[in-house]
């Protein structure tokens, strides 16, 4: 059965991310006083333990919604927006409208230290038009009086009760005052049955890329709803956005992330946080989707998502995105830009990525999307393949023999023992006599000719040198004990297990956008 949904509704500035943070015992979404900071849908499956900790966990998908009139509440912020500034204030008003229609319960959150503003009372109307009239669906609806930081704020928050939608429920979401009752009122309020949780997804796919490269119109034309805000405001997404969809009977998971620009060009802390997320959904992912703009140049920041995506040895799709608005325009020389002078461009502005698959699309007009998608699970089943240790040492063997790494004179180089101790990233490690003639120019070219023998020959591999180590191993690798399986757990005690925080490194050089013109 599918899990019922709360929607966490409310003006701006009250709390609500706050609340399904605490829910989800994580930093789900991104929590600033600053009006407006929630722009999408953000869902999270969360679990609840009944009042005496013994009784069946009741599972629920919360929801996250934007402030009602966060525009009108803070109009000078955004100021610059333009005439645009109507249209997307409609866009986050519908996002929102669109999770109370398919909530089974509404949790309306208002300030308790502010206490009723004429904005409750809009939303109030707006709830009782929403949730009535709808057959024999009547959604429930509790508000919760939030901010009650101390027992000095809790006369004010039961003034709530004047909305019209019986006794609120008391809650500090920040500080966690009066949580056991509100998690105990939330329980009681989910049905039975919602114990269960939906199976995970086969495949988590990350969309990142610059602001406005049309990640939003792709998860939103795969999901078949508008679930996040599409805007020619750049920026209109702020949290890693989870949707969940099937292609082919293959259920995945798209993160949308925040769009990423210049460090320089930040313009408050929300937007480092939004760039954080976009960092943690690359570590998340099973594959990575990174967007290009086809009708811009290829810029340094997308060049460093890319190496990003890499440092992580995270299998990617290069996704050219809007070919609709680039197909049949002219480069410098007056040709037209064809598929194929594209692909030689991305090769040429991101050789690094020559392995990855590349896929044009369109959200407008809703071509290349499936194929997009399938081409990440293609990429994902190929992370998790493994080789035979017997014949990795055969193909290393053939590649030395074709070319060996420059030696100092004298020094023959051998390599003992190679296997792969690891998938998703395929991971293989070479002991060897002499690792520092294997030099970073060497191992590409190892890299490259292994692609030509593997079947995981378009996703990233992880090549470790290592120096023959101590006898116990020494024994293992030499192939006294036979059961392979030994020998690669010996030699899985060689790698390095220690990974770094992911940290994308921006830059501040002039990297601004421009039409593209593509020399070919």
């Amino acid at each position: 059965m599918s899990l019922p949904r709360v929607a966490i509704v409310g003006r701006p500035n009250v709390g609500k991310s706050s609340i399904l943070n605490m829910l989800a015992r994580a930093k789900v979404s991104i929590v600033d006083p600053t009006p407006g900071v929630t722009r999408d849908r953000v869902t999270v499956v969360v679990e609840l333990d009944g009042p005496t900790m013994t009784e069946p966990r009741r599972l629920a998908e919360v929801v996250d919604t934007g402030g009602f009139g966060v525009y009108t509440a803070d109009y000078a912020r955004f100021d610059d927006a333009g005439e645009d500034l109507h249209t997307l204030t409609n866009q986050i008003e519908a996002q929102i409208t669109a999770a109370v229609d398919q909530a089974d319960l509404i949790l309306f959150v208002i300030d308790s230290q502010d206490g009723i503003t004429t904005l409750d009372e809009t939303v109030a109307e707006l709830l009782r038009k929403r949730v009535t009239g709808k057959g024999n669906r009547n959604i429930p609806v509790q508000v919760v009086a939030n901010k009650v930081d101390s027992e000095r704020w809790e006369p004010h928050a039961y003034e709530a009760a004047a909305l019209g939608f019986g006794e609120p429920l008391l809650l500090g979401a920040k500080n966690n005052f009066h949580r056991r009752h509100f998690l105990d009122a939330l329980y009681a309020m989910l049905p039975e049955t919602a114990t269960q949780r939906d199976p995970d997804p086969e495949m988590r796919v990350a969309l990142v890329g610059r602001r406005n490269a049309g990640k939003s119109s792709f998860v939103n034309a795969l999901a078949g709803e508008p679930r996040c805000i599409v805007s020619e405001i750049a920026g209109t997404t702020r949290d890693a956005i989870d949707v969940k969809f099937e292609i082919d009977g293959r259920s995945m998971v798209a993160i949308d992330t925040a769009g990423v620009r210049k460090r320089s060009k930040f313009a408050d802390r929300v937007e480092h946080w939004a760039f954080e997320r976009c960092q943690q959904a690359i570590v998340r992912a099973d594959c990575v989707l990174l967007l290009i703009d086809s009708t811009q140049k290829i810029t340094a920041v997308d060049k460093r998502l890319g190496a990003a995506v890499l440092d992580q040895f995270k299998p990617c799709v290069i996704v050219v995105t809007k070919w609709d608005l680039a197909d049949g325009r002219k480069n410098k020389q007056g040709k037209v830009v064809t598929i194929e002078d594209y692909q030689k461009y991305i090769e040429k502005e991101l050789p690094g990525m020559s392995f990855c698959p590349i896929v044009f699309t369109s959200a407008a007009e809703s071509v290349g999307l499936r194929e997009a998608m399938s081409t990440a699970y293609k990429l994902f089943e190929q992370a998790q393949q493994r080789i035979t240790t017997s014949k990795m040492n055969d193909m290393m063997r053939e590649i030395l023999a074709e070319r060996g790494p420059t030696s100092k004179l004298g020094t023959k180089v051998k390599i003992l023992y190679t296997t792969q101790v690891r998938i998703t990233p395929p991971t293989i490690l070479l002991v060897v006599n002499h690792p520092d003639l294997f030099t970073d120019d060497y191992q590409r070219y190892m890299l490259n000719r292994l692609r030509e023998r593997v079947p995981f020959d378009e996703v990233p591999i992880r090549l470790i040198i290592r120096e023959r180590q101590r006898a116990e191993l020494d024994d293992l690798l030499s192939g006294r004990h036979k059961r392979e399986r030994e020998a690669q757990q010996a030699a899985a005690l060689l790698v390095d297990e220690h990974n770094a925080p992911i940290e994308i490194d921006l830059g501040d050089d002039d990297d601004d956008s421009e039409d593209l013109m593509i020399d070919t």
